[in-house]
């Protein structure tokens, strides 16, 4: 009972944090993502103990420097490729100038790890500075923990058979039920927050089915998120990434589905938007 306590109290304060900084978006929203993108890093780079090394240093200076062309409106794809460039080559300079101090693999997980923390969650950032994405970034959330939400209680009500093969292994109280009404309910709850919020999503073709399209197609990505994480903490041997947030671990433990869906939505719209 007590570490149910601990759990809701973490959840509303994680909510809570996360309205707040949707609502108020700019500059809020910029280092609150910034942040988590700063940790979610050294949460990976610890699982191969590389929190504390240059290489890893290394990264979250790219991380900060990545954000910042963000907020100056310079991330264009010239630019962009021109700084991976950059920091792929500091990066291997510094795996170079240590060696043999840290294996290639580990050196390597520094750079994955900007990509699937950094890179991944600013996409809420850049969905919530389009037009009208005071409305469009809360599908983020809906293709994420809606559709969670709905595969929990479809897989505790009608979940009778289990995930197959390694899926199985890596998230043993998943059910094929529970993906299946994740997916269709992040697409319900889509087609209602289209119908309620139609007047402000103007700008995209049908907001009833394309809110639909957005929360069907991140719930899908949301699953293979969550299934990603738990094979990279399988695959060394731990159960959570930290405990950062009490009762739910560390960020890359709450956010690994948000890590897949953001960019989805980001990408969607682009197609969707009039």
């Amino acid at each position: 009972m007590k570490s149910f306590w601990i759990r809701l109290r973490s959840s509303v304060i994680l909510m809570a944090v996360t309205i707040a900084s949707m609502v108020l978006g700019g500059w809020v929203l910029w280092s609150v993502l910034l942040l988590v993108s700063l940790v979610g890093m050294f949460e990976l780079c610890r699982v191969v103990s590389m929190e504390k090394t240059v290489p890893a240093v290394i990264g979250y200076l790219a991380c900060i420097g990545y954000y910042v062309m963000i907020a100056l409106g310079v991330l264009k794809m010239q630019t962009l490729l021109a700084f991976l460039i950059g920091f792929f080559l500091i990066l291997m300079t510094s795996y170079v100038l240590c060696f043999p101090k840290h294996s290639f693999e580990k050196v390597n997980t520094v750079f994955f790890g900007f990509f699937y923390a950094a890179v991944m969650l600013s996409f809420i950032y850049q969905v919530r500075v389009m037009p009208s994405g005071a409305y469009l970034v809360w599908l983020i959330f809906v293709g994420s923990w809606g559709a969670d939400t709905c595969a929990y209680c479809v897989g505790m009500l009608f979940g009778k058979h289990k995930l197959t093969g390694n899926l199985h292994i890596l998230s043993p109280n998943k059910s094929i039920e529970g993906c299946i009404g994740g997916v269709i309910g992040a697409a319900l709850i889509g087609v209602i927050y289209g119908a309620v919020f139609a007047p402000h999503l103007s700008l995209v073709t049908d907001p009833v089915a394309g809110c639909a399209l957005l929360g069907g197609a991140s719930a899908v990505l949301s699953e293979v998120g969550d299934l990603a994480a738990s094979a990279i903490k399988r695959d060394h041997g731990i159960k959570d990434y930290g405990n950062l947030i009490p009762g739910h671990g560390g960020i890359l433990d709450r956010f690994d589905s948000i890590i897949f869906t953001a960019p989805v939505v980001f990408l969607l719209l682009n197609f969707l938007i009039q």
